[in-house]
């Protein structure tokens, strides 16, 4: 899946179901962290908040009362729209969703006392020019041995790059960026979908396999899938994440 084709997929995923999984019955076993409750541990009651790549919202307004301000940008349309909406309906008054690029961000240079990103592209340049000195930039993201039995079934996924090259890469850009402090954490745990229809869900809504459900074979993969990773506890999988925390 190149560029262009995710950012279409995005785009529509979007504006059918912004970034919510809630509805997805899924046990997780081995998960070390939950990324916005770390978000908010370094957060002030004062403090202003920036989430690169917010998606629909539904985590940042969790967040409402961990800060005083919280901006969440999205390069998205179909993301933007659905984020606004949701903080419509939420009736957080400290709570901002806006269309912006990761890559060049609308505010002034110093202004956020955390930034955090979840899942998505982000600058390092960028975060560190609108973080104030001494300010906390968090990031969660998915690692390439994500989903592996998966990618290994329908015999393509979203990256073909050896574990660890995106976390080692955002490491050397922070670095070069001028964070201090950079720490990395990671997990791999098990991850139990309840119903093949959560299972589809998923598929439907994430780029794990490009472009699912349109490529001949794809629904036979799937049953033989299933057949082969059906347990008691649900159809099994794996959740690869890592994190890295960085001070300016």
């Amino acid at each position: 899946m190149d560029e262009t084709q995710y950012k279409a997929f995005y785009n529509r995923v979007g504006a059918e179901n912004g970034w919510d999984f809630s509805r997805v019955k899924c046990v997780s076993e081995g998960v070390k962290w939950d990324f916005y409750n770390e978000v908010a541990k370094r957060c002030g009651k004062s403090d202003l908040l920036l989430d690169i790549g917010t998606g629909g919202g539904e985590q940042l307004l969790s967040l409402s009362d961990a800060a005083s301000l919280l901006v969440g940008i999205d390069n998205a349309d179909g993301m933007v729209r659905t984020a606004q909406a949701n903080a419509v309906a939420a009736g957080k008054a400290n709570v901002r969703m806006l269309r912006m690029d990761a890559d060049r961000i609308e505010f002034p240079d110093g202004f956020f006392d955390v930034v955090s990103c979840r899942h998505a592209p982000f600058c390092a340049a960028e975060a560190a020019r609108v973080l104030k000195p001494g300010g906390v930039f968090l990031t969660q993201q998915v690692s390439e041995g994500d989903k592996s039995n998966l990618g290994e079934a329908f015999g393509r996924r979203q990256t073909a790059a050896k574990d660890g090259t995106l976390r080692d890469r955002y490491v050397n850009e922070l670095t070069k960026a001028g964070f201090r402090e950079i720490h990395t954490l990671e997990y791999d745990a098990a991850e139990y979908y309840e119903t093949a229809e959560d299972l589809v869900f998923l598929l439907k809504h994430t780029p794990i396999v490009p472009n699912f459900g349109r490529v001949d074979g794809d629904f036979a993969a799937l049953h033989g899938f299933i057949a082969k990773y059906r347990t008691s506890r649900g159809i099994r999988t794996n959740a690869k994440r890592f994190m890295i925390t960085a001070r300016k």
